[in-house]
């Protein structure tokens, strides 16, 4: 069989005539893939949290040669490796430090989405990637929280699974099935174990690798929402596109070498980032017999709690009202007939299991599990319900961009209040969050259409620096 004809010399034509893949994907993926020549800042999040991905990865398969999945011993396991193990806290609060930045990195990353809208046509299935990552991130984080086997991870493990019980019909056996026993105990600790080594990795290095090559196959957006395919010279190349190796992988590695200062900064100095990063009450074994005072979640979860916590029964009374204004408002606005009246029926029935005081109404304790969920589910949405006709912030009305920072400051202030203790003052506050964070997102087919819109040129605007 004859072997193909390489353009290379040396090690790389031996290896790319016996493997020519190799070759045609690096041309594919990064010398001749193509992109915007107006990238800015906020474009360097994506391969930062490539880079942490494969952080969490090493740093995780040294702390598993030390680390025991045994209710008698991990507490103990982790402190050998903090104490004991020659650079074993180097690593472990690479990987505790790790966490906290990859949830940093992706939240700027989808702010950046929200910003430029990079989840409208043709994109959409980037983003459902890009979402089912997320998912995959929050379910990786939550298996590994109970691995130290200290007195939040249990009892936080015990408050989130607990949850899974006020589904009805088969809440109560789905939490037995989660914890494999009547209460978190070692069989929970070996079953969140393979899951955070093995199952969620395999499953998020597939959806990344499914989110890369989904991007390369439609090309990425840029700052100005255009697509530079439309606009080719006569090798069918795009004007606006520039190589993204080695002008791009040089601007990553740039601003990779920041992010690692400000990384080992914290790593060094402030691994615990005032309780934030890892709590206090982590430092104690988990005792079943003491309940923590205050139980809450990582601060990258605590945005969902509060939503969860701001669930209660008179709550449900404005939650179940607000179904029916919403009902109302598709009834007027549809033009769909059949449509109409079907959004409007399933209001009234929603409505109806929602209010305390209807006979079929279901417990609150269910709807916060149900908000908490839809909290992130509903970013999936988020292709179908902007109906903008400019796809950047840039050319859409001044106004709309700060309605995007008033939703990035209802979310930190959600997250905020998830950390402290429960009030009326902290109750009330995440009550008006939880209503204006869901009313960014249901009211959006119709905001994104209000306004004056600037026209979007033909081509990307680009000042060389």
């Amino acid at each position: 069989m004859a072997l193909h004809k390489t353009e290379y010399k040396g090690l790389l034509g031996w290896v790319d005539e016996r493997m020519p893949t190799l070759m045609s994907e690096y041309k594919k993926h990064l010398s001749e893939y193509y992109a915007p020549k107006n990238f800015n800042f906020w474009y360097i999040f994506g391969g930062l949290a490539i880079t942490v991905l494969a952080l969490q990865i090493v740093t995780g398969i040294f702390l598993t040669m030390h680390y025991k999945p045994d209710a008698r011993y991990a507490f103990e396991s982790v402190e050998y490796i903090m104490r004991d193990v020659p650079g074993g806290w180097f690593i472990r609060y690479l990987h505790s430090t790790g966490a906290s930045f990859f949830f940093i990195v992706v939240y700027l990353h989808m702010f950046r989405a929200l910003m430029y809208g990079s989840y409208r046509k043709p994109r959409e299935l980037i983003w459902i990637f890009g979402c089912l990552i997320f998912l995959a991130l929050m379910a990786e984080a939550f298996f590994g929280y109970l691995l130290p086997w200290g007195q939040m991870s249990f009892w936080g493990a015990q408050v989130i699974v607990n949850l899974f019980a006020a589904i009805p019909l088969v809440g109560p056996d789905l939490a037995v099935f989660i914890r494999g026993d009547y209460v978190v105990s070692d069989a929970t600790l070996n079953r969140f174990f393979a899951l955070h080594v093995i199952a969620i990795p395999l499953v998020l290095i597939g959806l990344v690798v499914a989110h890369i090559l989904a991007l390369h196959d439609v090309g990425s957006n840029n700052p100005d929402g255009i697509e530079i395919k439309d606009k080719k010279d006569a090798n069918g190349r795009p004007l606006d596109g520039i190589p993204f190796h080695p002008y791009y992988t040089v601007h990553d590695i740039f601003w990779l070498g920041i992010f690692l200062i400000a990384f080992m900064s914290v790593v060094f100095f402030a691994p615990e980032m005032g309780g934030y990063f890892l709590e206090w009450t982590n430092f104690n074994p988990a005792d079943p017999l003491q309940t923590p005072p205050h139980i809450a979640p990582v601060w990258y979860f605590t945005p969902f709690y509060s939503i969860l916590r701001a669930t209660t029964a008179p709550f449900m009374w404005v939650l179940g009202l607000g179904v029916l204004a919403y009902g109302v408002l598709l009834f007027l606005t549809w033009r769909d007939s059949i449509l109409r009246f079907v959004a409007m029926g399933a209001a009234v029935a929603l409505a109806l299991v929602m209010i305390p005081a209807s006979p079929v109404a279901l417990d609150p304790k269910f709807w916060g599990v149900v908000l908490m969920g839809a909290s992130v589910t509903i970013f999936f949405g988020l292709p179908w319900l902007d109906m903008s006709p400019a796809r950047s912030m840039r050319y859409r009305p001044g106004w709309h961009f700060w309605l995007l920072m008033a939703f990035v400051v209802v979310f930190l202030v959600l997250g905020y209040f998830g950390t402290q203790p429960p009030s009326p003052v902290n109750e009330l506050t995440s009550q008006v969050g939880t209503i204006l964070y869901f009313a960014f997102f249901l009211l959006m087919p119709w905001w994104s259409r209000m306004g004056e819109f600037k026209p979007v040129p033909d081509r990307v605007t680009f000042v060389a620096h």
